[in-house]
């Protein structure tokens, strides 16, 4: 295997951690949304909500001096506002969760993701706690025929401003070029893995250093990227095929929605006099009904329907043609 040269340099962030790219062109930076940002809004987030409200009960009922904290501040100022009183029942909460050992897992997971890029740089890996030997040696095992071309390579989507930290870009024994995703936790929902190994496939490379894009690499799979299923402390690790292709159908959903989050004045004082025209919501709702649509086609007359229906209700947007090529392409390729 041959390893690129490790260059540890990190992308300049904005006070929300959003990666700060400097655009093609341009000579000032500008906050991309992270891709994990990207592909959350269309996560159903019920099950997270529920597992962390539950660490957090049995934290509290485990530690008194929490439950006392929590106790003692007044919750007319804690529950509303920007009151002190809120930030101090947050950290109360944050204890408790971090107390029923809801960090642990994270923080196994990050160790483990760090030592399989310490492995395929051919760095050493110093000694590693008995067990997860099993681990990294299943890790090595599964990977063995793998060439990396990338690791923890930087990417960006300049279209929609997006980007982040592809895992791996790798050529496997049949010689396909694809992107490879590390998973330390459960893959029993793997849309979000699809969405963001698909945004990884579309963009390009970033040198930070430099502030330079590359080329698009022409063969790298846009269809089937690759899960590398390392399940903490279990001595396994497994490859998986994931549908990046429809991964990319959902992102182009999820454009549409934080373009439709984007959306400002959204109420106006009604005049009886003036005639009511078409909103931008109206607007935006008909181009996301024309996106999905187009993003499901199954054959290039479907998508020509699409496409007539949206030139007709003035959906014809530059994002929208742009996903129509796109898809007239995929669907001229499985032909």
């Amino acid at each position: 295997m041959t390893a690129p040269e490790f260059v540890n340099t990190e992308i300049p962030r904005d006070r929300y951690g959003r990666p700060m790219v400097l655009q093609p062109g341009h000579s000032k930076r500008v906050g991309y949304r992270r891709v994990t940002t990207f592909v959350d809004c269309l996560e159903n987030q019920k099950g997270l909500q529920d597992w962390s409200m539950r660490c957090v009960a049995y934290g509290m009922s485990q530690r008194i001096d929490l439950a006392l904290g929590a106790a003692a501040v007044d919750p007319r100022l804690a529950l509303s506002g920007q009151h002190p009183e809120k930030k101090k029942l947050n950290e109360l909460a944050s204890q408790a969760k971090e107390y029923a050992l809801a960090g642990a897992a994270a923080n196994t997971g990050t160790a483990l993701h760090a030592l399989t890029e310490r492995i395929d740089r051919g760095q050493p890996l110093g000694v590693i706690p008995a067990e997860y030997e099993a681990d990294i040696a299943a890790y090595q095992a599964a990977t063995q025929n793998i060439e990396w071309l990338g690791i923890e390579s930087f990417r960006v989507y300049d279209r929609w401003q997006v980007a982040g930290t592809a895992d791996r870009i790798g050529k496997d024994q049949h010689g396909r070029i694809r992107i490879y995703d590390i998973k330390t936790g459960s893959i029993d929902y793997p849309h979000k893995m699809a969405m963001q190994l698909a945004m990884y496939a579309r963009s390009l490379p970033y040198d930070i250093p430099t502030d330079t894009r590359g080329n698009p690499e022409d063969a790298l799979d846009l269809n089937r990227g690759v899960i590398i299923h390392l399940p903490a402390g279990q001595g396994r690790c497994d490859l998986y095929e994931i549908d990046i292709a429809s991964g990319w159908g959902a992102c182009l959903i999820a454009h549409q929605v934080w373009k439709w989050r984007g959306i400002k004045d959204l109420t106006k004082l009604i005049n009886p006099d003036t005639e009511q025209q078409q909103s931008e919501i109206e607007q935006a709702f008909t181009e996301l009904g024309c996106a999905r649509r187009a993003a499901e086609a199954e054959t290039l007359e479907e998508l020509r329907q699409v496409w007539n229906h949206a030139k007709k209700h003035g959906a014809l947007t530059e994002n929208f043609r742009a996903l129509c090529a796109e898809r007239s392409q995929q669907l001229a390729a499985t032909k």
